[in-house]
């Protein structure tokens, strides 16, 4: 596909983006003003993540190492090249009570704003201050049944083709704090449809697979494990990623 077609898609997706936030604008609003009501954004996330992407032709297709009991909570460990992460996880995770733990800069975001300012968690990494108060919230949230989706390398690098950087130990030392056991995810492909936020390369039309492994639990694990957690987690994501 052509640079220009690349482009021109890009544009097609982010208009698609933004049409069905505008149409879903009036639940999504009515829902964001009382906590009682988030589940109906988690849900209304989830329609908005797969029509905007469908219309232009981005579909998205996970394969389970083994069945998941989604009636037990998770912390969701994705490794992240791509904007269409986000709609992955919306996807995968949009009929539980789940959030997001993200940069404190999407409280400004156009699409991301309205959820980092209720449903989701900002985090200042640059203070050690904001990230515990972050994580102090992360782990309520947890002990509430909220599953947390939470991208341990903190961000989208600035490499291309995209590399699994290294991971951030956070999400590991509150899994293992709070004997939350561990989801590791695999995006093995979205960033060939969309890298990054598709402003330097665009995007085009595909499917997006997504590889979930199977739970690793913590409960038997104390905080010295939480190195070789991370470790473990590292490898598996980066095996089945450069597998791809």
């Amino acid at each position: 596909m052509s640079k220009a077609l690349r482009k021109l898609h890009h544009i097609l997706l982010v208009a698609s983006l933004g049409l069905f936030f505008f149409l879903f604008w009036p639940p999504l609003k009515y829902f964001s003003l009382k906590p009682s009501r988030y589940y109906g954004m988690i849900w209304l996330r989830k329609w908005w993540a797969f029509l905007s992407s469908a219309v232009v032709g981005i579909f998205y297709r996970f394969q389970f190492e083994a069945p998941i009991d989604w009636n037990r909570t998770y912390l969701i460990c994705p490794n992240h090249a791509s904007n269409l992460d986000i709609s992955a996880m919306s996807i995968l995770l949009g009929h539980t009570n789940c959030c997001f733990m993200g940069k404190e800069d999407l409280l400004e975001g156009m699409f991301t704003g309205i959820y980092f300012r209720t449903v989701d968690l900002p985090v200042n990494r640059d203070s050690k201050i904001s990230s515990f108060k972050a994580f102090k919230k992360a782990g309520e949230r947890l002990e509430h049944g909220t599953n947390m989706i939470l991208f341990p390398e903190g961000g989208i690098a600035d490499t291309y083709p995209p590399t699994i950087n290294e991971f951030k130990s956070g999400a590991f030392r509150l899994a293992i704090e709070l004997k939350i056991p561990i989801i590791p995810v695999t995006s093995l492909n979205t960033w060939k449809v969309l890298w990054d936020d598709g402003a330097k390369y665009g995007s085009r039309p595909g499917i997006c697979d997504v590889y979930v492994h199977k739970p690793i639990e913590t409960a038997h694990l104390t905080m010295d494990d939480a190195e070789a957690l991370k470790d473990q987690v590292y490898g598996l994501i980066k095996e089945k990623f450069e597998s791809a």
